[in-house]
């Protein structure tokens, strides 16, 4: 192909539409271009970058209606669509205000934080599609991540940092959100003094311990992977930026290796023995040791007979539940990441 220059210039083909459905819907996340959906023959308009979002949340979101189903309580299927619908409006409303924000001569001119974006899809098509792919585990990009202003690269760790459960992955989103389901469930007995219950099934001591060592396996291995890649030379050296984006970067890298997203910032170089290495073994523990609870916990759970439900048992439905569990959700990813959101984007953003 010739250029206006006057030169030549190859252009990459393939069979790039019917790899787009599979890199959405499977939650792969990996396109046939590098820069996946930011590229024209893979995102070419608006209306096709409406379409992607779309695919990216289907299933995840069918999962919560085939959950009702199957235990035969859709009124159940609806209190976790309005929990997630909550958690991922929230996200969504805090990564436009965010890139929308006015910090300098720059943005107030061009009426927002538009560098890393394409043109042809805009901030709000932007941030839609940032949240879509990091709350689904997805990992697909129409924009640098790591263009994004401080606070609205924070909302993307964020959707990660909840255990991507708004809606989450093609499976994992599920039972994550019924774990902080069952967190909540648990305080709520509590605090009408009763024995908690889910679906006629007791959550004693036994099953406690599952959910808990699920809810912390995670947290703990991003941290601690994190704390290794900083404490040696080989980490610090992979940060494209100095100071709190640097370290936004790292902390990005490891939180997407760990909650199965695959996105990540562009100045975080982790194509190095070292990180090839930490990434893989933060990989197999945070990807698969909460299986192993999960499918434990589920054992106890199916031995247990059912019990009677009576006027003082805890409904896992309805309002005051769908807020109990929406605000679960958040603290537990706020006492694990507060620390780390702060050193990194919040004080890139303040200061």
């Amino acid at each position: 192909m010739s250029t206006l220059a006057g030169g030549q210039q190859t252009l990459i083909g393939g069979p790039v539409g019917s790899w787009e459905s599979i890199k959405l819907m499977s939650g792969d996340g990996g396109g046939f271009f590098n820069v996946s959906s930011a590229h024209p023959f893979e995102n070419p308009s608006a209306w096709s970058n409406t379409v992607e979002i779309v695919l990216m949340l289907l299933i995840p979101t069918a999962f919560l209606r085939t959950y009702g189903r199957l235990i035969g309580s859709l009124k159940q299927g609806w209190t976790l669509l309005a929990i997630v619908g909550i958690l991922f409006g929230l996200l969504l409303l805090a990564a436009n205000l965010a890139q929308s924000a006015h910090n300098g001569t720059v943005t107030e001119a061009v009426g927002g934080q538009v560098e890393g974006t394409e043109t042809r899809i805009g901030i709000p098509g932007s941030t839609l599609f940032g949240v879509s792919a990091t709350a689904t585990a997805d990992g697909a990009v129409n924009s640098s991540y790591d263009s994004f202003s401080s606070f609205g690269g924070a909302v993307l760790l964020s959707a990660m940092m909840l255990g991507e459960i708004a809606p989450g992955g093609t499976g994992s989103g599920l039972y994550g959100l019924l774990i902080a389901v069952l967190v909540s469930v648990f305080i709520g007995g509590l605090m009408v003094g009763r024995t908690p219950e889910y679906l006629r099934k007791r959550l004693g001591f036994g099953e406690m311990r599952y959910v808990v060592l699920y809810a912390l396996v995670a947290p703990t291995t991003i941290l601690l992977s994190s704390a290794v890649a900083v404490a040696f030379q080989a980490g610090p050296s992979s940060m494209g930026n100095p100071g709190p984006h640097g370290l936004t970067e790292l902390i990005y890298a490891y939180t997407s290796n760990v909650n199965s997203n695959g996105s990540a910032m562009a100045g975080f170089n982790g194509a190095t023995d070292f990180h090839n290495l930490l990434m893989s073994a933060a990989m197999l523990v945070g990807r698969y040791l909460p299986m192993v609870f999960l499918l434990a916990l589920a054992g106890r759970l199916a031995r247990q007979q059912p019990v009677v439900e009576t006027a003082g048992t805890l409904r896992a439905q309805g309002v005051n539940f769908v807020v109990l569990a929406t605000g679960t959700a958040m603290i537990l990813a706020l006492l694990n990441f507060l620390p780390a959101l702060s050193l990194g984007p919040i004080a890139e953003g303040l200061f």
